[in-house]
């Protein structure tokens, strides 16, 4: 059991709509009904998302884009995009959707809940896998994402936390949230991804490093086709740690798509759990604010084992390698087991290719930032006191709202199966 302080991200208007995105339809369910089966809502503080404000999506997004998002009601399943959509973002892979503003507000939402439960001091770490939609831009949706929640998720956090440090271990390369960073020097962004001729986006070189006084403020690690466990590790193990020291971080937003899993139909990578906790724990171990947030998985069902075993991780809970029997259970099939089997391609990522990219990786920090190896200065301390006098008060914004048991397990009724035990559901209120 580890004694962080975890909030899980949930509503069930929030899994709703995240279920309708045409791109993973039907995905936040999947997800969110194994992490509860295996009883994880028990060993965290559960948190009803709300709504992101108009304001809150102006943090990252335009007045026109927002404005053209609400004039989406009912579409119709043979709807055609207009030019006007299409020049935001909302054709081929961004298809319009019915009440596609209250989405965007939706989902927006969830990630900024998550940031709040940060700012109070609620949680350690904070969960949210609706989130993490990376591709997005200030005047338009790319790539399957409609908003940019992480952008509007660290503008939030930066009211607290000066410097905040974006990692990116999606197999694509998060090109949105690097964008609305490229001349930031208070958001260090650091992505992992594969990088091929014709592979989505195709962004993220290493000598793509920030521009103008945001330059050395950024850092891509782009790899080749079928990149294991092994070379994932040993590459995060190494520059993790150098920008770590670099840039010193008052907080740390990781966004955990689970896309570079094998077997993934779009991902071409071959991680499994193994690789992904490994950087995580990385992460946590540096004992920071930290929000950790969902992308890409489009092999449903290992994204939703990813991500509830990341829980786990964060929980200091150790699962059972069956998978319980749940709703859902009969697409675990035929092995129902938890583990995500290795690829049978060889990476070929080679030892050379590594060693000269962490090299070019090295060069370019130690001549924008300066490593402080020894201590972190005093002015990035957090105030320790101050912050344990506040626990108590976090009561003034939270309260126990809802009792949420589930009386049955059918399909209807899968959203408001929180667990088997009772479990309280905090909301925050004006």
């Amino acid at each position: 059991m580890s004694n962080r302080k975890v909030a899980y991200v949930w509503e069930e208007n929030l899994i709703e709509h995240c279920d309708r995105l045409p791109a993973v339809i039907g995905r936040a369910s999947l997800v969110h009904s194994l992490i509860t089966t295996y009883g994880l809502l028990n060993n965290v503080k559960v948190v009803r998302s709300t709504p992101a404000t108009y304001n809150d999506l102006k943090l990252f997004h335009s007045d026109l884009y927002l404005d053209h998002l609400k004039t989406f009601g009912q579409i119709d399943d043979d709807y055609m995009p207009t030019t006007e959509d299409e020049e935001y973002g909302l054709g081929y892979d961004c298809p319009p959707i019915s009440d596609l503003y209250d989405t965007v507000a939706t989902i927006a939402g969830s990630s900024v809940t998550a940031a709040k439960c940060l700012l109070l001091n609620i949680a350690d770490v904070a969960i949210n896998w609706c989130g993490g939609w990376h591709h997005a831009h200030r005047f338009g949706a790319e790539g399957f994402c409609y908003v940019n929640d992480i952008v509007i998720a660290i503008e939030k956090l930066k009211l607290k936390y000066p410097e905040v440090l974006y990692v990116d271990l999606d197999v694509h390369h998060g090109n949105g949230v690097q964008d609305a960073y490229n001349l930031s020097k208070s958001v260090f962004t650091l992505s992992f991804h594969k990088c091929e001729p014709g592979f989505y986006p195709g962004t993220g070189h290493v000598e793509d490093i920030g521009t103008l006084k945001g330059k050395g403020y950024m850092c891509n690690f782009p790899l080749q086709a079928y990149y294991s466990d092994e070379t994932f590790e040993y590459v995060f193990d190494n520059v993790f740690t150098m920008v770590y020291s670099c840039f010193m971080p008052d907080a740390i937003v990781v966004q955990c798509g689970a896309d570079a899993l094998a077997h993934d139909p779009v991902g071409g990578a071959g991680l499994t759990m193994k690789g992904y906790c490994s950087c995580i724990q990385k992460v946590l171990d540096k004992r920071k604010p930290t929000l950790l947030l969902g992308g890409g998985g489009y092999n449903y069902t290992n994204a939703a084992k990813l991500w509830t075993t990341i829980t786990a991780l964060v929980a200091g809970i150790e699962l059972d390698e069956t998978i319980p029997e749940h709703h859902y259970w009969p697409k675990y099939g035929p092995d129902f087991r938890l583990s995500v089997q290795p690829l049978l391609s060889k990476d070929v990522n080679t030892k050379q290719y590594i060693t000269h990219t962490i090299s070019i990786v090295k060069e370019n920090l130690s001549k924008y930032l300066q490593p402080d190896e020894v201590v972190e200065p005093l002015i990035k301390k957090r105030k320790i006191d101050d912050e344990d006098d506040s626990k108590d008060k976090s009561s003034i914004v939270m309260k126990s709202k809802l009792d949420l048991k589930s009386e049955n397990n059918d399909a209807m009724d899968v959203h408001n199966q929180v667990t088997d035990k009772t479990v309280d559901i905090y909301e925050f209120f004006d």
